[in-house]
C-alpha cells in the first residue's frame, strides 16, 4: 500500500507499538506526525529515524488527559500539512479490578482512551472535510484490544474504555460516511506490558501459539490507511485467534 504524500497523525507514537506504527507509515511513503505526552527524547529519536529513511516527520506534544483540549492537537498538526488520516493509539493500561478502581482511575481511562479519541476524531473530520482533495477518502483508525469485545474481570476501566472505543468506531463509520472511513485494529499479544507483568500461560490461550510482531501491526495499519475505501466500521483482529477461544 502506498501512502505517498499522505499526512498521518498518530497519537502516542514516540515509543512501543505507536513508534512501530509511525515507522510503518513512513516506510509506506507517508508523512508522519509523531504525538507524545511526556516522551520528548523518544519522539525526537523516532523523528530522526523516519527522516533517515528519506521521509518527513514532525513532533507534537499534547496532554490527552484533558479531552476538551483535543482539538488543539489537530489544529497544531494541520499547520504541518493537510491531514489525510488519524490513528488513535495513545492509551493507558492500568491493573484495576472492580474492588480497587477509584473514580479517578475510571475517569482517567475514559478521558485518555475514549473521550480524547472522540474529540480528536471530531476535530479531524471538520478539518478534513474542509481541506480534502476531490475523490479522496479520509481515514481514522482506532487501536483497540481483543478483550474489549470479550470483557473480563481484569483491567476493568481499561477494558470498558476500549469497549466504548469499539462502539465509537462503528458509530463514526456511519456518521462520517462516505467521506471518511473509520476502522479499528484489535490487538492481542504483541508486546509484554510495560509493567513487566506477563501471565506465564498467556500463549496457551492463543491459537497461533506465538506473539504477534510489530511488523504485522504496521502492515495492518497501512492496509487500513491505504487500502480499499469500501471498508469502514470494521474491527480487524490481530490477535492470533485469541478472541475465538
Amino acid at each position: 500500500m502506498n501512502l505517498q504524500a499522505k499526512t498521518i497523525l498518530i497519537t502516542g507514537s514516540a515509543r512501543r507499538i505507536g513508534r512501530a506504527l509511525a515507522m510503518a507509515v513512513a516506510r509506506a511513503g507517508g508523512r508522519v506526525i509523531i504525538h507524545h505526552s511526556s516522551s520528548p527524547e523518544e519522539a525526537e529519536a523516532a523523528r530522526r529515524e523516519i527522516e533517515a529513511l528519506g521521509c518527513q516527520a514532525g513532533v507534537l506534544q499534547h496532554d490527552l488527559s484533558d479531552p476538551s483540549s483535543a482539538a488543539e492537537l489537530i489544529h497544531a498538526a494541520a499547520e504541518l500539512g493537510p491531514l489525510h488520516g488519524l490513528v488513535n493509539n495513545a492509551a493507558i493500561f492500568e491493573d484495576r479490578d472492580w474492588q480497587n478502581t477509584t473514580p479517578q482511575d475510571w475517569q482517567r481511562h475514559m478521558d485518555i482512551n475514549l473521550s480524547s479519541p472522540f474529540f480528536l476524531s471530531q476535530a479531524f473530520a471538520r478539518h478534513y472535510l474542509e481541506h480534502r482533495e476531490p475523490g479522496e477518502t479520509g481515514r481514522i483508525v482506532n487501536i483497540l484490544d481483543w478483550r474489549a469485545l470479550r470483557p473480563g474481570a481484569d483491567h476493568l476501566p481499561y477494558t470498558i474504555s476500549k469497549a466504548g472505543l469499539v462502539a465509537l468506531t462503528r458509530s463514526l463509520a456511519v456518521s462520517l460516511a462516505p467521506d471518511i472511513c473509520v476502522n479499528g485494529i484489535a490487538l492481542g499479544a504483541i508486546l509484554p506490558p510495560s509493567t513487566g507483568k506477563t501471565p506465564p500461560d498467556l500463549l496457551e490461550h492463543v491459537p497461533a501459539g506465538r506473539w504477534g510482531t510489530l511488523e504485522e501491526v504496521g502492515q495492518a495499519l497501512v492496509f487500513l490507511l491505504g487500502g480499499p475505501a469500501y471498508i469502514s466500521g470494521e474491527i480487524l483482529y490481530l490477535d492470533g485467534g485469541r478472541h475465538l477461544v
